[in-house]
């Protein structure tokens, strides 16, 4: 069994730094406009170019984050940032608009181009239709079984399958929300979602104007927050639906959580393929380290059906958090 990508977020250049250290075999980040993370610190040209150097120096790789809902105005601007990450050797760009991709293929051939989830690509034919138009991965849909990810693998195997493993979800499907939009103006699907999905809710009766707990609460009801992703007692299962890369979601998260989460999925991927044994010995160990950062409740998400009331934190919308990060310790 070929060992899997471990793939970790980048907001800025240091928790780059602190991903690849952890053990990350790549990261993916955002430049300052076209990425779905408008507020993560983001990195300039210079930035990137520096990230990619760092990142080739390790032998590893660097993925940029090009896939927001595309308008018309971005086009011209998007040619030029493709050319020049081409021209600074970035790994691959990550798009979901066909156009958008069409274009990279067109100004900057010598880049790999995956698919992200945004594409909202849940089935073997979506994604035998990427590999034929040239692309050299799919980040699936998040609301895939395992047994469905296995049977793409098997109808397709000659193109790269990337899932999340870990972090935050959307409660929207492949994460285009419009809530956000509508609830104060600021695109999700532009990078500047507001989360209004962990907000408090109450329904209203119509004639009365009257707000209603959806049920007793003192402080509302979260009907739309759900529990964060964790696959970490599930690396057999990931391994046997044939998964090329692992990604741990979390551009906005801080340098503590992505060096912890990348360390535990590292040890957790190389003690199963050094002995799986092991492996299934330290999962209490990795579970013990996943609850030090602020997290909300973990869940498996749907890789094994339906989610249920189970896989939702109805009762608050706020990270459980037991530990404070105070610093980092340089030598």
């Amino acid at each position: 069994m070929k060992k899997p990508e471990l793939l970790s977020p980048a907001g800025d250049i240091e928790r780059l730094k602190v991903a690849f250290a952890y053990g990350a075999d790549s990261v993916y980040l955002g430049g300052e406009a076209f990425g779905m993370r408008s507020k993560a610190g983001n990195f300039t040209m210079e930035q990137i170019e520096e990230g990619i150097k760092h990142a080739h120096s390790l032998n590893k790789k660097v993925y940029i984050t090009v896939n927001i809902c595309a308008h018309n105005e971005d086009l011209a601007k998007m040619e030029k940032y493709f050319k020049e990450l081409e021209s600074l050797k970035a790994d691959a760009v990550i798009v979901s608009d066909l156009g958008v991709f069409d274009l990279a293929k067109k100004v900057a051939p010598n880049t790999d181009i995956h698919i992200s989830t945004q594409a909202n690509t849940t089935n073997y034919a979506s994604v035998d239709f990427w590999r034929r138009l040239g692309a050299q991965r799919v980040i699936l849909a998040r609301e895939l079984r395992l047994t469905e990810i296995n049977e793409i693998k098997t109808k397709v195997p000659d193109i790269e399958l990337e899932t999340f493993v870990h972090g935050s979800m959307c409660m929207a499907y492949s994460g285009r929300c419009l809530i956000s939009n509508f609830m104060n103006y600021r695109d999700a699907n532009r990078g500047h979602c507001s989360q209004p999905c962990r907000w408090s809710y109450m329904l209203v009766e119509e004639k009365s104007g009257d707000a209603i707990p959806v049920y007793e609460d003192e402080h509302g009801a979260y009907i739309f927050s759900s529990k964060d992703l964790n696959m970490i007692t599930r690396i057999p299962d990931l391994v046997n639906a044939g998964i090329d890369s692992y990604k741990i979601e979390g551009r906005m998260k801080s340098s503590y959580y992505v060096g912890i989460v990348t360390k535990i999925y590292r040890e957790a991927i190389d003690d199963y393929f050094t002995d799986p044994g092991l492996y299934s010995s330290k999962i209490p160990y990795y579970q013990s380290e996943l609850s030090k950062m602020s997290h909300r409740e973990y869940t498996t998400g749907f890789y094994y059906g339906k989610i249920t009331g189970d896989d939702h934190a109805y009762n608050d919308s706020e990270q459980v958090r037991i530990q404070d990060y105070l610093a980092i310790v340089n030598s």
